[in-house]
């Protein structure tokens, strides 16, 4: 396995963590498991787009990927269910952006951004809890039990926070909205696994 020096010893690496293993490291591979539409919407350069639910189906295959993988999200919650599946399938070296692509941003990172600008999932997931919720408290005012609409967002929010996984945006990813066509798993795979030169 090809392994890097300069990568540290703990999951988590910030966003000039990256920049510098970037330069040092030409075989640092960067795994977005956001979906094809926010990937699409923004990346960094040189990245690979396997959506969660495509690498859960290839977890196996991606584990074997002989570089070191740094993986990305938006903000951290689906980089890190990447993570614990691909490290119990026996990948090392493997790693998390701390902050995802927001913090990437946020520090100047270099982007691609595509044509169409959609909204990130995270994003998706509060617009909609907040409408729902809106709702329940609207229509109690004609339906008093339609409140416990507005409370079963809010456990479901809870819940969310406490297992660091969304039901919901797991939901909302498989909306056309979300899908792509950019994931060819098998290119993504053979690159991967190339040396850069």
């Amino acid at each position: 396995m090809t392994t890097s020096t300069t990568l540290p010893a703990i999951d988590t690496i910030n966003a000039n963590q990256l920049r510098e293993l970037r330069l040092e490291d030409p075989d640092v591979r960067i795994l977005d498991v956001r979906t094809g539409s926010e990937y699409e919407t923004a990346h960094i350069p040189g990245s690979y787009n396997v959506p969660l639910d495509t690498l859960r189906e290839h977890v196996r295959d991606l584990a074997s990927v002989e570089h070191p993988v740094v993986l990305v999200c938006q903000s951290g919650g689906r980089a890190s269910q990447a993570h614990e599946k691909l490290a119990a399938a026996g990948k090392e070296t493997l790693h998390i952006l701390e902050g995802g692509m927001a913090a990437w941003q946020d520090t100047g990172g270099d982007v691609i951004r595509g044509d169409i600008q959609r909204w990130a999932l995270d994003r998706q997931v509060r617009f909609v809890a907040g409408s729902i919720s809106l709702l329940g408290i609207a229509a109690s005012t004609v339906v008093p039990g339609a409140k416990w609409l507005a409370g079963g967002v809010a456990v479901g929010l809870t819940f969310s926070a406490a297992t660091n996984t969304c039901a919901m945006g797991a939901m909302l990813s498989k909306l056309p909205y979300n899908q792509t066509d950019q994931c060819d798993i098998a290119g993504v795979l053979a690159d991967l696994n190339n040396s850069a030169e």
